[in-house]
């Protein structure tokens, strides 16, 4: 029982972890394209075992968040994570309006 309580609490702290430096490199992507990170929050997408590139095991998680570049429209954004390490930041850009 002891254990079980044990790896809750270090999931919880691993994820909180993981959500904080994916937060900050949503804020750190949309300061740099001129954008404004919209709620101040990320919300995990997925989670799923995977692979280092040492070949140890784990945690991946997809991380979603929201920004604007006009301060109507909202778009998307993606952080994907493999442990602690960011792998990729994705902004979407290629969202289309209708014109007016």
């Amino acid at each position: 029982m002891l254990a079980s309580l044990a790896g809750a609490i270090w999931l919880w702290v691993d994820s909180m972890r993981s959500r904080e430096r994916a937060l900050a490199a949503s804020r750190r992507a949309c300061t740099e394209v001129n954008a404004q990170l919209l709620d101040e929050t990320v919300a995990l997408a997925k989670l799923r075992l995977c692979r280092t590139s040492r070949g140890t095991m784990a945690l991946c998680r997809v991380y979603e968040f929201d920004f604007t570049l006009d301060g109507e429209n909202r778009r998307g954004g993606l952080v994907v994570m493999r442990g602690q390490l960011i792998e990729d930041l994705v902004l979407d850009f290629d969202h289309t309006s209708a014109l007016q």
